[in-house]
C-alpha cells in the first residue's frame, strides 16, 4: 500500500504536483452530484414553495390588482369592474377616518405589543426562569391558556368583565360603579384584553431566549457579587438582543394585523378604537367597496414590510 505525507510525494512512486487539476471525468462526476443534489433539495422545497405561493404570494398579488380596480361587492362594478390606477389609494390618502384608524392601530401596537406584551412577557419569563415547582407549571399553563382560547370566547369573557352594569371589574373595584369601560375608555380597555391576551406569546418567546443563556454566566455574575437587576443588564439583555428584536417584530405584526378588537367594539364608539383591519372590513363589506379595502390592505402590507425593514436594519446595526 503506497501513502502520501504531508508535502504530496508518494512513496515509492513519483511525487504528485501540489496544483494537479482533476481530470475530466473527476469533474464530471462532481457536477453531476452537485445537480443532482441541487435537483433533490428542490424537491423537498417544492411543497412548501407551492403552498406559500398559493396562500401568500397569490393573495398579495391578486389584492394589489384589486386596490387599482372599482370591484364592488354588488352592482355593475361587481360583474364588469374597471380599472382606476391610483384611485383608491389617492382617495385614501384624502380619508380623514384612514388617517384616524392608522393613528389608533399605531398607538393600539405602541401600547399593547411594544410595552404591554413585551414588559409583561419578559417579566415573567424572567421571574419564572428559575422557578422549578407545581406553582411555575399552573401559571405557565394559566397564561398559555389565555392564548390558545378561541378569540371569540375570550371577546366574550371580556365584554362581561368590563360590563358597567353587572361587570367583573366593577365589582372589583369597589369605590367605581356602574362604569362603562367600553364607552368611556375603550382605546384602553382594547390595549389591555390585547395585552392579557398576548403576553402567553411574549413569554415563550423571551423564555426561550433566557434559556439559551449558559447558566455559569449568570451563577460567575452571581458569585462576582451582581445583583438581580445587573445580571439582567450586563449578562442577559446583551446575549438575547437579537431574539428580543425578532419578538417584538412578531409582536408587532401580529398586532398590526389584530381584528379580535372588533368583536368587543366593533371600532367604535365613534371611530375611537377602528383599527386598520377594522377600516378595511367596513368598507370592504359593510360598504362593499371592495377595490377600496384591497387598496388600504396593500397600504397595510405596505406598512408591515416597513416594520419588519426597519427591525431587520436595528438588528444589523447591532451585530456589526
Amino acid at each position: 500500500m503506497r501513502t502520501t505525507d504531508q508535502a504530496g510525494d508518494v512513496e515509492g512512486g513519483e511525487p504528485v504536483p501540489d496544483d494537479a487539476e482533476p481530470s475530466d471525468e473527476a469533474q464530471d462526476r462532481a457536477g453531476g452530484a452537485t445537480i443532482l443534489g441541487r435537483i433533490t433539495a428542490s424537491g423537498f422545497i417544492a411543497p412548501a414553495a407551492g403552498l406559500i405561493g398559493i396562500f401568500l404570494i397569490f393573495p398579495a398579488l391578486w389584492t394589489l390588482y384589486l386596490g387599482l380596480t372599482d370591484v364592488r361587492l354588488t352592482g355593475a362594478a361587481a360583474a364588469d369592474p374597471q380599472f382606476v390606477g391610483l384611485d383608491n389609494y389617492t382617495a385614501a390618502l384624502q380619508d380623514s377616518l384612514f388617517w384616524n384608524a392608522l393613528v389608533v392601530t399605531l398607538i393600539f401596537v405602541l401600547g399593547s405589543a411594544i410595552v404591554g406584551q413585551t414588559v409583561l412577557g419578559f417579566t415573567l419569563a424572567w421571574v419564572l426562569r428559575g422557578w422549578r415547582s407545581r406553582t411555575r407549571q399552573v401559571i405557565e399553563v394559566l397564561v398559555i391558556l389565555a392564548w390558545i382560547m378561541p378569540g371569540s370566547v375570550v371577546a366574550f369573557l371580556w365584554i362581561a368583565f368590563l360590563d358597567g352594569r353587572d361587570g367583573t371589574l366593577n365589582a372589583m373595584l369597589p369605590f367605581v360603579t356602574d362604569t362603562e369601560w367600553l364607552l368611556e375608555n375603550p382605546l384602553t380597555s382594547i390595549i389591555v384584553f390585547n395585552t392579557w391576551r398576548g403576553t402567553a406569546f411574549a413569554m415563550l418567546l423571551f423564555g426561550a431566549a433566557i434559556n439559551s443563556i449558559p447558566p455559569s454566566h449568570l451563577e460567575t455574575a452571581r458569585l462576582a457579587g451582581a445583583s438581580g437587576w445587573q445580571q439582567l443588564r450586563d449578562v442577559v439583555l446583551p446575549r438575547i438582543r437579537g431574539h428580543l428584536l425578532t419578538a417584538l417584530l412578531l409582536l408587532s405584526m401580529w398586532t398590526f394585523n389584530l381584528f379580535t378588537p372588533y368583536l368587543l367594539t366593533q371600532g367604535g364608539p365613534n371611530f375611537e378604537t377602528e383599527i386598520l383591519p377594522i377600516y378595511v372590513f367596513r368598507e370592504a363589506f359593510n360598504f362593499g367597496r371592495l377595490g377600496y379595502g384591497a387598496a388600504i390592505s396593500a397600504i397595510m402590507l405596505l406598512i408591515n414590510l416597513l416594520i419588519a425593514l426597519f427591525y431587520i436594519h436595528v438588528l444589523r446595526e447591532r451585530n456589526s
